[in-house]
């Protein structure tokens, strides 16, 4: 869809994966940059990421998809930024010094400049449900998703708390958990959400030893989390 766009434009980055395909919708990662999340090819390169840097002011909002407009009209929390995967259906929030980077496996990834470990992911798969109680009580999925996919045999898992919330129709679960292995421990919250045909699921996490400083900080990705009609 074609946008009306008021900035100068900056030497694009590129990441290492090359593709064939076509270029395809960009998603926007408001205030701060706009970045493709589709593999592309143009005339000069091949990018499966494009970044540039603008103002949420220069963009004129009418001429953008209906979900990119509504989440511009939102103010975002200072020292965020939101991530909008228009051709994925689905957006967030995350802290504003975070670096992109890939995690295998999954559609869109933020980290910490410096500590690794603490960062969100985003991934989705193929489901026919259409909401998110289709899976069950909200009790009983988190237990067996956090026991029996996200815990490793070899630690010990802690639920700490299990929230659900609607929002523009679309049903959430968000939950909180530690997992404990002998020489290792982190803390996480997910969000898991179904539409468009999608299973979503976002993680963001930390180190246990350093949940009690970032844990609000944190809670905000969590809580930002929405799935976009396509």
């Amino acid at each position: 869809m074609a946008m009306a766009v008021s900035l100068n434009w900056i030497p694009p980055t590129f990441t290492k994966k090359a593709s064939t395909e076509p270029a395809r919708p960009c998603a926007f990662s408001l205030q701060n940059s706009v970045t493709c999340p589709y593999e592309e090819s143009t005339g000069n390169c091949n990018c499966k990421r494009r970044v540039l840097l603008l103002g949420v002011g220069a963009i004129t909002a009418t001429l953008l998809p209906g979900p990119a407009t509504s989440l511009l009209a939102q103010e975002i929390p200072q020292n965020y930024r939101a991530f909008v995967d228009i051709p994925d259906g689905y957006s967030y929030y995350y802290p504003s010094d975070w670096r992109e980077f890939d995690f295998r496996g999954h559609d869109s990834a933020f980290k910490d400049r410096f500590l690794q470990l603490q960062n969100v992911r985003v991934r989705f798969i193929p489901t026919d449900k259409k909401d998110i109680h289709d899976l069950g009580p909200i009790d009983e999925v988190v237990y067996n998703l956090v026991n029996h996919v996200y815990a490793a045999p070899n630690q010990m898992v802690n639920i700490l708390d299990m929230q659900e919330r609607t929002s523009d129709g679309k049903n959430y679960y968000t939950f909180e958990y530690e997992l404990t292995s002998p020489n290792y421990a982190s803390a996480s919250f997910a969000t898991i959400a179904i539409g468009n045909g999608r299973y979503y699921t976002l993680v963001v996490g930390a180190l246990e030893r350093r949940w009690r400083r970032v844990r609000n900080k944190l809670k905000v990705v969590a809580d930002s989390f929405k799935v976009l009609d396509i």
